[in-house]
């Protein structure tokens, strides 16, 4: 690869995994709320984990270093606190404002505390990562009362690295924001953007006297139709900070998607000094420049090289696309299309993957250096040191036999009978959603038998006894509807890929989803199919265990492709539909092995709906199409449930009742029962079962708390069609919690049920 020398050509990320290598954060996170550790020893990690990250990036060529990218739980959280912008339901008058107090009160607004639900946890965007959802109202007055932007500046600064602070800015802030409970009818966030811009205004001055010399404002919110509609606002914050004597050079970062030419023009021609835009999620980028004739001296930062998925770039059009980029703009940086943050950080750590694959992969180590190459190709020119020959997977994992089956579909294949029977007779039907705790002594077992080192009839005979020890317990409770509380699952995607052809996993490609919560994405490369049975012999163990009705627990194909690294070479209805003929292979077996409530999650069917409208039909085509292929095989007396968790559903009621599955389980605690709301309106003919307490949080509610939102359920929904259940899975508490909660949840609906008679 040769190009010629241009003009010069910085290089930077939007932001890196924070996590550390081996999961350090999450360590000692974990340590110090249960008080093994104490504040400071935390503040030790953290700072080590940032110190290395700066060295990470100026090792691997990286000109222009962000800082302040690093959270304990959520970037968006630390906005809210930053700005004194916390509920005084999080202060507690007795502690001391020490880092010991500061860090209780900010994990106490993450995950609750007796007596102080936490704040409501939904998406960021159309990815797996959660933000916290700050909750605001006119009586509030934005107002710097922390320190943490210029505190991490200094550090770098002290190692080494001038570098640039990173904040979310001002109008994704509010416009991700709700209104409080208190709230007057129809007020919104938004009416405190003034007095929140004079509050960035004065961190700016700040981080300048500290030494900064840029600040990056994110501002992803207008890759959104929300975002997009906003641009009085967009103009006022703008011109503001803009304008102000004493500041840094601002950077306008924006992700997810395009932004159209409207707010581009309002940014060009505000007086900040560079626009971040997104080259790889659509290709509207380039077209959105044209129409604005350039950006003439306001620097582009251009996000070429992908920052959520695992493929390697292609150089030749990355610098093609860079090359069209410079006629746009006096001035280019070449960098990541967002943060880093959504992939796992190293690909040497993994070993065991088949080399054709591996060859076709970087991870947020490999893409620092992608970026810093195509800096240095345009601003020097001369051979690049990279394979450029290296690309995604594509027609080596084709398998006929898969396109054949989806080829040879009809019509009835999507399609279940109207007349089907009630999931059951009982009002409030208690269940949970699936898992039950994960012990240390399962992991143990399930990590000894995969090296190796434990037989597997051993193996088996453990994970059958916490089946047993799981089903006596519900019995024990009283639930209607018994799970098997899954044991045998590291993870409700990754087992799955586990299974199937076409998917490979990692040893240590681990990606933050909130807090100290991390995940291991699978990569769907090629085409899946199903070899074996994946569940059938752990969920009729359960069923011969219990009188009760057991479900059957899948993962739907929406959430296997958004909670996976997919393969670029075809449209992702094609991959969905291909999961989902498997996932129909394995929900026949449970239905002839005489499992007759058989759940299909599909957590992801919100967080991936398309950020502006007119994509979203496209898309709930698709991916509803998939879940009918999955599910509509069974006869109509099986029931058929699916489950969500962790988004804003209200765009997408139209999606969930085309799903057409019995009983929907969804989110409901931490927003209000907002969906139930909605539901209701429509007038929802299918069973719904509405989260009552938030299981993210290690507070266990009373049964008066778990009644309350239970009555509320019921005065928008008919009790005969209600569900009571956890709003998610189970494996991340505890058993003495989780027992104790779900004994309160049946008692609340014993209580509620009694008095309906």
């Amino acid at each position: 690869m040769t190009t010629n020398p241009g003009p010069a050509v910085r290089s930077t990320v939007h932001g890196y995994p924070r996590i550390g290598p081996d999961r350090e954060l999450k360590r000692a996170e974990e340590s110090y709320w249960k008080g093994a550790t104490t504040a400071a020893e935390l503040e030790k990690v953290a700072s080590d984990l940032r110190l290395d990250v700066y060295a990470r990036l100026r090792a691997a060529g990286i000109d222009d270093i962000p800082s302040n990218t690093f959270s304990y739980y959520d970037q968006v959280l630390d906005t809210a606190v930053l700005f004194g912008l916390l509920p005084a339901r999080f202060e507690d008058p007795t502690e001391a404002g020490d880092a010991d107090g500061r860090l209780r009160r900010y994990f106490a607004a993450a995950r609750g505390v007796q007596g102080a639900p936490p704040l409501e946890m939904t998406k960021w965007f159309d990815t797996n990562y959660h933000y916290l959802v700050p909750e605001l109202s006119p009586d509030v007055r934005p107002r710097p009362v922390g320190d943490k932007p210029v505190v991490e500046f200094r550090e770098a600064l002290d190692a080494g690295h001038r570098t640039r602070p990173v904040l979310v800015g001002p109008l994704t802030f509010l416009l991700l924001s709700k209104a409080a409970d208190d709230a007057p009818e129809g007020w919104s966030p938004i009416a405190l953007l003034d007095d929140l811009v004079d509050a960035y205004a004065s961190v700016l001055a700040d981080l300048r006297a500290a030494g900064a010399e840029e600040v990056q404002l994110d501002e992803p919110i207008l890759a959104t139709d929300e975002g997009r509609a906003a641009l009085g606002e967009l103009e006022r914050a703008y011109t503001r900070l803009g304008g102000l004597d004493d500041r840094p050079r601002i950077l306008v970062s924006t992700y997810f998607g395009s932004i159209g030419a409207d707010a581009l023009r309002v940014l060009k021609e505000s007086p900040v000094e560079a626009v971040g835009l997104d080259f790889v999620t659509d290709d509207e980028g380039i077209a959105d420049l044209t129409a604005v004739s350039g950006l003439g001296s306001t620097r582009l930062v251009a996000g070429v090289i992908e920052g959520r998925n695992v493929w390697r770039a292609d150089i030749p059009s990355a610098v093609a696309t860079l090359g069209t980029l410079l006629a746009l703009t006096d001035e280019l940086t070449v960098s990541t299309s967002c943060s880093l943050l959504h992939v796992p950080i190293d690909l040497e750590a993994e070993t065991s993957q088949a080399p054709e694959l591996r060859a076709a992969l970087a991870f947020a180590e490999q893409k620092t250096r992608e970026v810093a190459l195509l800096g240095r190709v345009l601003s020097e020119g001369g051979e690049g040191e990279y394979d450029i020959d290296a690309t995604a997977p594509g027609a080596a994992f084709v398998d006929a036999r898969v396109r054949a089956r989806l080829e040879a579909l009809g019509p009835d294949a999507y399609e279940r009978p109207e007349d089907r029977g009630a999931p059951t007779d009982l009002p409030l039907t208690t269940t949970t959603i699936g898992s039950f705790p994960q012990t240390g002594e399962l992991r143990r077992a399930r990590a000894a038998h995969r090296r190796g080192e434990l037989a597997e009839e051993e193996y088996k005979a453990i994970l059958r006894s916490e089946i047993d020890r799981v089903i006596a317990l519900q019995e024990d409770i009283g639930l209607d509807v018994l799970v098997h509380g899954e044991p045998e699952r590291n993870d409700m995607v990754q087992y799955f890929a586990e299974r199937l052809e076409g998917y490979a996993t990692t040893d240590h490609g681990w990606v933050q989803s909130y807090g100290s919560r991390c995940v291991r994405p699978p990569i769907l490369f090629g085409d899946v199919s199903r070899p074996a049975p994946m569940t059938v012999e752990w969920i009729t163990y359960a069923q011969s265990r219990t009188a009760k009705p057991v479900k059957g627990m899948l993962t739907g194909p929406v959430t296997m492709l958004a909670w996976s690294f997919v393969r670029t070479d075809q449209p992702l209805g094609e991959t969905a539909r291909q999961v989902a003929l498997a996932l129909r292979d394995e929900v026949a077996d449970l239905e002839r092995a005489g499992i007759r409530h058989i759940q299909v999650d599909e957590a992801a069917l919100r967080e991936s709906l398309p950020l502006r409208e007119e994509r979203r039909r496209e898309y709930l085509d698709w991916a509803v199409g998939s879940f009918r292929l999955a599910t509509s095989g069974v006869s109509p007396s099986t029931t058929v449930h699916t489950h969500m968790c962790y988004s804003e559903f209200g765009l997408i009621v139209g999606g969930i009742e085309a799903l057409d599955a019995d009983v929907t389980s969804v989110e409901a605690a931490r927003s209000r029962m907002e969906l139930v709301e909605d539901l209701g309106r429509r007038g929802f003919k299918r069973g719904i079962g509405p989260g009552v307490y938030d299981i993210h949080s290690p507070r266990v509610p009373s049964v008066e708390e778990i009644e309350a939102s239970l009555r509320l359920a019921v005065s928008h929904i008919d009790a005969g069609g209600l569900w009571v259940n956890p709003d998610c899975g189970l494996k991340t508490r505890g058993y003495e919690e989780a027992e104790q909660a779900l004994r309160n949840m049946v008692e609340a609906a014993r209580r509620v049920r009694a008095d309906l008679g």
